[in-house]
């Protein structure tokens, strides 16, 4: 190994031992970072306390940024303390913070605190699609596919929907809950979110982008299960025959779903996937 082989592979334990440091705080990495910093303990302690509140902080912004639901029901010092809690439980795996804290829903439903709140994290996952649909790619509609459902045997096409778009089944409100904390809702939204809550009803969600916006749209459960055979990448004849299954939750009507799918932009082509 050469001089520069050597001075590259130091750096990079020297930023692993910092990592370990941080997250959580490892005594044996801590004394190495000291022995590199020539011993000064006082002054290393203080630059890794500045790091774990500098990363902290950004931590917290970046969730409440991807999580304004959760923010809202659980008030801005109870976020405070969970963006801390999950910054440690969980650190971000990428650089980049808009990237980190997915696994936000899971930590709320296993939370010592939060037990009296069950629809938390049914609540996070809806903001998280919300999140990633709009950082998701543009794709316009190819209005030109269209002409597939008229010439080609379903077992051939699939429809390919818009970057983003995902669906939640939840059997709570969620739906309810998410327009109630949105700016311009309704004076007596709050109040309809918690009878529903107390009402037991369950809603799904589907989130496609309008324009650079996310919207949240209250749909019924053959839709979910429609929605969510088409993102896994099935035919038609095969999404048909899935809902065909499921004809106790209710009818399915394609039309009427192209209809509303091509005007709320949730269809991005339908491709010819054999011969």
């Amino acid at each position: 190994m050469n001089g520069d082989d050597t001075g590259r592979a130091r750096e990079a334990d020297r930023q692993q031992a910092l990592v370990a440091a941080l997250w959580p705080p490892d005594a044996s990495a801590t004394a190495a970072i000291e022995d590199w910093c020539s011993g000064r303990s006082v002054t290393v302690a203080r630059g890794l306390q500045a790091y774990r509140d500098n990363g902290t902080a950004n931590a917290a912004r970046a969730l409440e940024a991807a999580y304004p639901t959760v923010r809202a029901l659980v008030g801005a010092d109870g976020f405070q303390l969970l963006a801390r809690e999950l910054w440690t439980a969980h650190p971000p795996v990428l650089g980049d913070l808009a990237h980190w804290g997915e696994s936000l829903a899971a930590f709320l439903e296993v939370h010592p605190d939060l037990s009296h709140w069950p629809y938390l994290g049914d609540c996070a996952r809806l903001d998280w699609a919300v999140q990633r649909c709009e950082r998701a790619a543009d794709a316009p509609w190819n209005a030109a596919s269209i002409a597939r459902l008229g010439d080609t045997d379903p077992q051939q096409l699939q429809l390919q929907l818009r970057p983003g778009l995902a669906v939640l089944a939840s059997r709570w409100p969620v739906v309810t809950i998410h327009l109630a904390h949105r700016d311009g809702a309704a004076p007596d939204a709050l109040g309809a979110a918690r009878d529903a809550v107390q009402a037991g009803v369950g809603e799904s969600a589907l989130v496609c982008r309008s324009g650079w916006r996310a919207q949240v749209h209250r749909v019924d459960q053959v839709t979910v299960i429609w929605t969510q055979r088409l993102l896994a990448g099935d035919s038609l004849a095969c999404a048909l025959d899935a809902v065909s299954d499921a004809s106790a939750v209710g009818p399915f009507d394609l039309a009427g779903w192209l209809t509303t799918a091509i005007a709320a932009g949730w269809l991005k082509e339908i491709i010819v996937t054999g011969d």
